[in-house]
């Protein structure tokens, strides 16, 4: 959370939301309080506890925009519960455990994506080196036949034409040309219980399907320019450390989380 001044929150706000004046410096203190709060020592955050908003006013005067500009601007996740949903457990409805379990999703999407950024330059290099083998496929050097100087002058000319392919590529003159690529597929378990059976238990059913499915892949032919895409996300995919990115992601949900909760009047 950036340190604002309640000041610079409210003109933030004012760039998207038009009048509610009252509204928006109500929020911006409040935000302001919960940075002061996440700046306690441990013994005393514990005594503090944070406070709750409750916007009353006719559907379209930006109540739900509010939110979501400050969840925005903070860098918080955010989710849109409509309260009907939630009524008494065991009877209608969903537990108040499912708005939690959908806010550290969107947290952690969020830090996915802020994940993807940081290793972004490194993955744009693996995918570049990769587009290259695809290319122009590494020789074969197992012909017991040529002497070491010939394989020299082969590796020196397979090198040159590598180098000549790279800088196309960085110039963009390769996007149209076609080459085969190994995908491979993801299961998706077929879902055999309600939804509210689903986020009622703990157990990752996708990672245990994961583990232990085979995995299968199939072979696809795409110009440059859509391996690059496919290339990238499975780069970057495994340059990010999935756990951490759990960790940090509920740690954001815990201290930032927003949790806006509409139509409570109609309950």
């Amino acid at each position: 959370m950036r340190e604002m001044t309640p000041r610079e929150i409210v003109a933030e706000l004012d760039r998207h939301i038009i009048g509610q004046g009252d509204a928006k410096r109500a929020v911006a203190i409040a935000l302001r309080n919960r940075w002061r709060w996440s700046r306690l020592p441990d013994d005393i955050r514990r005594e503090v506890t944070p406070k709750n908003i409750l916007m009353m006013g006719p559907t379209g005067v930006g109540k739900t925009e509010i939110t979501r500009r400050l969840a925005k601007l903070t860098g918080a996740p955010f989710i849109k519960v409509e309260a009907t949903k939630y009524t008494e457990v065991g009877y209608v409805g969903r537990d108040v455990e499912s708005m939690i379990r959908e806010l550290v999703d969107a947290s952690v999407k969020l830090v996915t994506a802020k994940k993807r950024e940081e290793v972004r330059a490194k993955a744009d290099e693996r995918v570049e080196e990769r587009l290259l083998d695809l290319l122009l496929p590494q020789q074969d050097d197992s012909d017991e036949s040529a002497d070491e100087a010939e394989r020299e002058v082969s590796e020196k000319r397979h090198h040159r034409t590598r180098e000549k392919l790279r800088k196309k590529l960085k110039a963009g003159e390769l996007e149209d040309r076609r080459v085969e690529l190994s995908i491979e597929h993801k299961h998706v378990p077929v879902q055999i219980m309600s939804n509210i059976v689903m986020e009622q238990m703990d157990v990752d059913l996708q990672s245990m399907f994961d583990r232990i499915m085979p995995k299968q892949n199939s072979r696809r032919d795409l110009t440059v320019a859509e391996a690059r895409k496919v290339l990238l996300e499975q780069e970057s995919e495994g340059l990010m450390d999935k756990d951490a990115i759990r960790e940090e992601a509920v740690r954001l949900a815990e201290g930032s989380g927003m949790v806006f909760i509409d139509e409570i009047d109609k309950v």
